[in-house]
């Protein structure tokens, strides 16, 4: 049985894992860099341990540190978080071999799906459809030329173990493809260590839609319902909502059971998610699998009531699932706004103190966050300062109770995304669920 977690990342998400954690009489150790020594993780967890500066090299990436924390704390299991080490294979292996466990999928399947091109390969196995693409990495322009002439313009170059928008160019012409190619080659090999990239079709009009897996080290799969995360920018979320609207019930359907048969057909055994295009023909392709908790989990939880990092312990810790797929169940529409420390026009990052933090509370609302009058927003992280959740019993509630919810807001000192969403409450396409991953480019200047 799982007795100490060290939660190996930072913000709103390592303060969402010690609150369960917590509840489950679990004891937690938070490390953090120096940039973080007086972040509320630090303050909330029962143990704290410093593993090095600022930069995120040095401190949430430095897998030594990390591992010397593990061992003068005596955590016997390690929660990734988002981002940083949670889809990282060798990491996950490390620990399995170090006896800790690795609150996430196994080394094999992170390994597997975190590869884009052998993702595609092994979903095509289990019948799920795919984005039209190449059938492997290119590594030559004028390959890349011929595949995008075959597959017809716009394509997307895409790094192979890409994430986060990086090593992604979006091509609409042959004149334009050798350059973009470079580039995107250049980014993948900057980012991710690896040059390789490959081409998909791309949809100028199309929406993303995700759902959420769960799955045993016993065999047992379910899904947990479906995310609409088509507003975007820089091909980075900034609303989510559940369940997608406008969405015919024999697609959703549809959906859900090809989410369902890609986690079986990788033996997966966490919790992870399913991203999909849906296009205006009717059809959607598989895009990746993400093998970690989504910054969007608390919609999903929201509808059905299951507190999904809870259910991420309780299978590392090797129990089978609590739910059969007839038990779970699905109620109302929840809305989350990612509150940036950005500005609100241009979404330039804009660190500094946090003079004033004032969040909304009152019935179907929930805030994720890890800021507090007096902290200093750093400039090395990414600018995710939390998460304003809201549940109503139909999508038009739902939008009803941002709008009140965001009018509450009140933070002073770094500017923020809060103007932007208040507009996108109120925009015409966005209420009547028009939605698309250009959405922003069509709404905006």
């Amino acid at each position: 049985m799982i007795h100490k977690v060290l939660i190996a990342n930072r913000g709103e998400i390592a303060v969402r894992i010690i609150r369960t954690c917590r509840e489950m009489g679990i004891k937690t150790v938070a490390v953090y860099s120096t940039a973080d020594r007086d972040a509320m993780h630090v303050r909330m967890a029962d143990q704290a341990v410093c593993i090095g500066p600022p930069p995120g090299a040095d401190s949430y990436l430095n897998v030594p540190a990390i591992l010397s924390a593990i061992e003068i704390t005596d955590a016997d299991a390690v929660h990734p978080g988002y981002g940083f080490l949670a889809e990282n294979a060798a990491f996950a292996e490390i620990c399995a071999n170090y006896g800790v466990r690795f609150i996430g999928p196994s080394s094999e399947a992170i390994r597997l799906m975190g590869d884009k091109i052998e993702a595609r390969r092994a979903v095509q196995k289990s019948k799920v459809p795919v984005v039209p693409g190449s059938d492997g990495a290119v590594t030559e322009e004028e390959e890349g030329l011929r595949v995008a002439k075959e597959i017809g313009f716009p394509v997307i170059v895409k790094a192979a173990a890409g994430g986060g928008g990086r090593g992604m160019k979006i091509v609409h012409s042959p004149a334009s493809f050798i350059n973009a190619f470079l580039t995107a080659q250049s980014e993948a090999l900057s980012a991710f260590g690896v040059p390789d990239v490959y081409i998909e079709k791309y949809f100028d009009i199309a929406r993303h839609i995700e759902v959420q897996v769960m799955g045993d080290r016993h065999g047992n799969v379910i899904h947990l319902g479906d995310r609409d995360c088509s507003i975007q920018r820089r091909h980075q979320k900034l609303i989510e909502e559940s369940p997608a609207p406008a969405l015919p019930a024999r697609v959703r359907n549809r959906l859900w059971k090809a989410a369902v048969d890609a986690a079986v057909g990788v033996n997966y055994d966490s919790v992870g998610t399913v991203e999909f295009l849906y296009v205006p023909d009717g059809e959607f392709h598989f895009l990746e699998m993400n093998t970690r908790i989504q910054v969007e989990h608390t919609v999903t939880e929201m509808v059905t009531g299951i507190d999904i990092v809870r259910e991420q312990i309780r299978i590392a810790d090797g129990k089978k699932l609590r739910y059969a797929q007839k038990d779970v169940p699905l109620r109302g529409h929840a809305i989350e706004v990612r509150i940036n420390a950005e500005d609100p026009e241009t979404f330039l990052p804009f660190p500094g103190p946090i003079q004033t933090c004032i969040f909304p509370g009152g019935f179907g609302v929930r805030v994720d966050t890890a800021i507090y009058p007096g902290y200093v927003v750093p400039s090395t992280y990414d600018s995710l300062l939390g998460k304003l959740i809201v549940h109503g019993d139909d999508r038009n509630e739902a939008i009803m109770r941002m709008r009140r919810a965001l009018d509450e807001v009140r933070i002073e000192g770094v500017r923020t995304t809060v103007p932007f969403h208040k507009k996108m409450m109120v925009n015409s396409d966005f209420v009547e669920a028009r939605l698309s991953t250009n959405f922003l480019e069509k709404n905006r200047p």
